[in-house]
């Protein structure tokens, strides 16, 4: 082929669980859209998250929960690309590794979905001390804050298995997922209520789905860029930029939400303890209308937290990092670091 992958197929890498399935497949169909005449092998394997399923992924303390496993088999040349979630995906990558697509993002909102019996019910309409599951501490440090009169507890599983929890058990009156995921899954129709930003920002890179490629592999590298959403692109670069900054990950409540529009990127980001009682919140904005230049030569394999975008105007790609950093530095400025560094010891006793 001309993508110079020769007669073998291009081997995708991913997680076993059923929605990462699915997010595979779907990129794969992309590809095979984009290049018929590949052949594609798509390779499924377990990781450390998908095994610990008893332990809350706050506590775990490892960053690279899910993609540990993928990114073994991408570094011995078992997998040639890797689907995940944005949001899995650390925003500093083993060395070696780049992002080299990022799909058009679903809707990053999160979404309650209710017990049976609390059918075409809202979070403020449920009783008093009922029990909402969720394994994020960011929903949670937002959400008893806003609604301070249910409990929030620990859920953990892949889709199913919390969906089955909620239903088959009486211990959960609601459980808070992904909206993108349940769309994905085909079961839009559990969906509630749709949280708004301002009840709860999302976490960083939320509905975007993300293939990893081995930083040299300049064919495979070139082959999957096509896949890049130019607009999608910039909100990451912008929010990783902002959680880098803050050394935010699992383990802490770090939370934005990013709007594109007429060439103008805003951010808004915030901090939060984890009971929510204390928070930081800005939005800041900047202009990412530039034109593509092109850009030859030693630039091409410039980085933005992780993300390799030769089809994006390098210029808007640096903007949107700055736009992070600097949201991130106001934060600071105004006491973020306690906040989170709280957070972290209360999660880690």
């Amino acid at each position: 082929g001309e993508n110079g992958v020769g007669g073998r197929a291009v081997r995708v890498g991913t997680r076993r669980s059923q929605l990462a399935r699915i997010q595979t497949d779907s990129v794969v169909k992309m590809l095979c859209e984009l290049y018929p005449d590949l052949r594609f092998e798509i390779v499924a394997m377990s990781t450390t998250g998908d095994k610990i399923l008893d332990t809350a992924l706050s506590k775990i303390g490892e960053k690279s929960l899910f993609t540990k496993e993928l990114e073994n088999a991408l570094e011995r040349n078992e997998v040639d690309l890797v689907v995940h979630s944005l949001k899995d995906l650390p925003t500093s990558l083993p060395p070696g590794f780049t992002i080299g697509a990022v799909c058009k993002r679903e809707n990053p909102l999160d979404a309650v979905v209710f017990h049976p019996k609390n059918c075409g019910k809202t979070l403020n309409l449920l009783p008093e001390k009922s029990v909402i599951g969720t394994s994020s501490l960011r929903r949670a440090a937002q959400l008893k804050k806003k609604f301070p009169q249910l409990e929030f507890r620990d859920i953990r599983g892949n889709l199913n298995t919390r969906l089955k929890k909620l239903d088959e058990k009486e211990d959960f009156s609601a459980i808070i997922l992904a909206a993108a995921g349940l769309k994905r899954m085909g079961w839009e129709n559990r969906i509630g209520q749709l949280l708004s930003p301002e009840d709860c920002l999302y976490a960083v890179g939320q509905g975007a789905l993300a293939v990893e490629v081995r930083a040299k592999d300049q064919e495979i590298l070139n082959m999957v860029s096509a896949l890049h959403d130019a607009d999608t692109v910039l909100c990451c670069i912008a929010e990783r930029a902002f959680m880098k900054r803050l050394e935010g990950g699992c383990s802490v409540p770090v939370a934005v939400n990013t709007v594109l529009k007429d060439g103008q990127l805003y951010l808004t980001g915030a901090v939060y303890s984890l009971d929510g009682s204390d928070s930081l919140k800005e939005t800041m904005q900047t202009s990412v209308n530039y034109p593509q230049q092109n850009e030859d030569g030693p630039n091409d394999d410039v980085q933005h937290v992780g993300i390799t975008a030769k089809n994006v105007p390098g210029q808007a790609q640096e903007a949107a990092e700055n736009l992070g950093v600097e949201l991130a530095s106001l934060l600071l400025s105004k006491g973020a670091k306690h906040i989170l560094s709280v957070a972290r010891q209360l999660n880690d006793a």
